[in-house]
């Protein structure tokens, strides 16, 4: 089993909610978003670069300077042993790994350089590691070890967290009251509070960046994706050079006779220089209505929090439709039930917590600091010990689910379509893959959607993208682009079904069993038990433990066609499809199918 590692904690942030004038004074070495250091003059002679696990440096000539880091190529695999993968994103790929001169165990995030061939890619992955070397050593944030490139991957080693997702542990546990919410609140708040203290903004705050640093039952959680945080900055601060900070910040993490650095507060953030930002992020549920409307800052960040507490007191978000589309305009139109079940037998403080989590006036939202000290969130404070309704475990089950099944199966069909059905399509993905490699980015679609002639906006754009990524890569594959393009009917004929249901049912027998599913989804990256296991329940109308072609046919059919009504009473069965009405039909629109 794995450890999670960590580094002296000598230089972490003394957390406080008291105003400015009662900080203890900031940490040593911690990088600055206002006072960027000036470029250091041209070094004489060849870098060089410390061989990881060791005390060695090499001298390197310039052809081996990655272009990413600014720092020699170093071979990961000559002293780490690179194992099984633990997951994947929009860019790589995340591989559980060894020390080989330790034996010590860590997360290696490996990012494919073809990946990374736009300027704002490579700025975005540089700005996350200043991110992770900016925030390591602090409470509930993983320990990152450090980046290194080779010729062909970009790799981030972080702290192993081996406890699985935080809804995964709840849903396991079985039940939980108030104060058990309390306690897991207390650690993502802090995260909030840790990082807006030191000049971050996460955004992107959604339960599955949560992972438990152990199986202890006791164990902490850690915040672990910082890939859309940025500093906070003020709105005339300039950039510098990458490999400068990222110099600048090791020899000063390693200095502590260096002169202490300024850190935001929340004061400052709140004043006139604060940078606002424009560009839409994060994850449709947790979004803050300042985003949607392009005027935000770091209280979003406490918004994002405050739809996990909901969640984890009621079993649903509180803004959510069957579209992402929907999603937003629920946002937007910011009717907060806290009326309805469950919500007569949760306690008044822990309502008035979200209400002023929840606020819609970010100027007059509560801060992380704030919510700290409320007195739901104290240690022995006002929440119940009593055990919260098993009806919201169900709810927040079905919430994570969503199905799986129904995309592997519509990404089975598509792969065994004919040429003359998926005429047309072919040319099309080509047009748009102008790299030739195999995927279609964001950029790629964003960019062939335009020389059709669509008006689509950024929103509606992402909402097509992450319809169409199955497996999601980030990107979009041949078979995920047939999938989201292809005409529904086509892809529900009775032989397509049959089909598909056989590629699951390996022997044969007229039913998918538990096993047959498990082997099926894990050669996709889908096959954990808990996944196949809510699968089963969703699907398996009979109650036998098998799912029939059947029970098959109709889920294949429903779900895209439920009502928007169905979610909108918090004790109705939750519908959450994966294959959303609303991306195909904005794909056939553009298409003109």
């Amino acid at each position: 089993m794995g450890h999670c590692f960590s580094r002296s904690r000598s230089h972490d942030v003394p957390i406080s909610s008291s105003s400015d004038e009662n900080q203890p004074e900031p940490p040593r070495g911690r990088y600055v978003p206002f006072r960027r250091p000036a470029p250091a003059p041209a070094a004489s002679t060849a870098p060089t670069s410390k061989i990881p696990g060791t005390s060695q440096t090499t001298v390197t000539s310039s052809s081996n300077i990655g272009p990413i880091l600014g720092k020699p190529y170093v071979e990961i695999t000559r002293f780490y042993d690179i194992d099984k993968e633990l997951g994947r994103g929009q860019f790589g790929k995340t591989y559980l790994c060894k020390e080989k001169s330790t034996g010590r165990k860590y997360a290696c995030k490996s990012i494919s350089r073809l990946k990374l061939v736009k300027a704002k890619d490579i700025e975005d992955v540089r700005r996350e590691i200043l991110i992770l070397q900016h925030l390591t050593g602090q409470p509930n944030i993983v320990e990152f070890k450090g980046a290194y490139e080779d010729e062909q991957n970009l790799h981030l080693f972080m702290e192993l967290c081996t406890g699985g997702e935080l809804f995964d542990r709840i849903i396991a546990k079985g039940s939980y009251s108030e104060s058990e919410a309390a306690a897991i609140m207390r650690q993502i708040v802090n995260v909030v509070h840790v990082c807006h203290f030191m000049g971050v903004m996460h955004r992107d705050l959604k339960p599955e960046n949560f992972l438990l640093a152990s199986k202890d039952p006791n164990a902490p959680i850690k915040a672990i994706d910082f890939g859309l945080s940025v500093f906070i900055e003020e709105a005339t601060a300039t950039k510098t050079d990458f490999a400068v900070q990222l110099d600048i910040m090791e020899t000063r993490c390693s200095d502590h006779t260096q002169a202490s650095l300024k850190v935001i507060t929340r004061e400052q953030s709140h004043s006139n220089l604060a940078k606002v930002y424009k560009d839409i992020v994060g994850s449709a549920y947790y979004i803050a209505p300042e985003v949607l409307k392009r005027s935000y800052g770091k209280e979003i960040d406490v918004w994002s929090a405050g739809i996990i507490l909901y969640i984890l007191l009621s079993g649903v978000p509180p803004f959510w439709a069957e579209t992402e589309k929907g999603i937003f305009e629920a946002i937007l139109e910011g009717n907060l039930d806290l009326h309805s079940q469950p919500w007569p037998k949760i306690s008044a403080s822990a309502k008035d917590l979200i209400k002023k989590m929840l606020t819609r006036d970010p100027k007059s939202r509560i801060t992380a600091s704030e919510a700290l000290e409320h007195p739901w969130m104290k240690v022995g404070g006002e929440a119940s010990d009593k055990p919260i309704d098993s009806a919201v475990l169900i709810r927040m089950k079905q919430f994570r689910a969503m199905n799986k099944l129904k995309k592997l199966a519509l990404k089975v069909i598509a792969e065994n379509l004919s040429e003359e059905e998926i005429k047309g399509l072919k040319q099309m993905f080509n047009n748009m893959d102008t790299d030739r490699s195999g995927t279609i980015t964001y950029e790629e679609l964003k960019s062939g959607l335009s020389r059709l002639g669509s008006k689509l906006t950024e929103v509606e754009i992402k909402q097509l993208m992450d319809g169409a990524d199955v497996d999601k890569s980030g990107t979009i594959d041949y078979v995920e682009f047939i999938t989201a393009t292809m005409h529904r009917h086509r892809l529900e004929k009775e032989e397509n079904l049959y089909k598909a249901f056989q590629y699951f049912d390996k022997d044969n027998n007229g039913f998918i069993t538990r096993d047959e599913l498990r082997q099926a989804m894990s050669q996709n990256g889908m096959g954990d038990d808990a996944t196949i296991d809510e699968i089963i329940e969703d699907v398996d109308a009979d109650k036998d433990g098998n799912i029939n072609y059947e029970e098959f046919s109709t889920m294949m059919r429903q779900g895209t066609q439920d009502s928007e009504q169905s979610g909108k009473n918090p004790n109705s069965p939750l519908r959450f499809p994966s294959i959303r009405k609303s991306s195909i039909l904005s794909w056939l629109r553009i298409f003109r199918f």
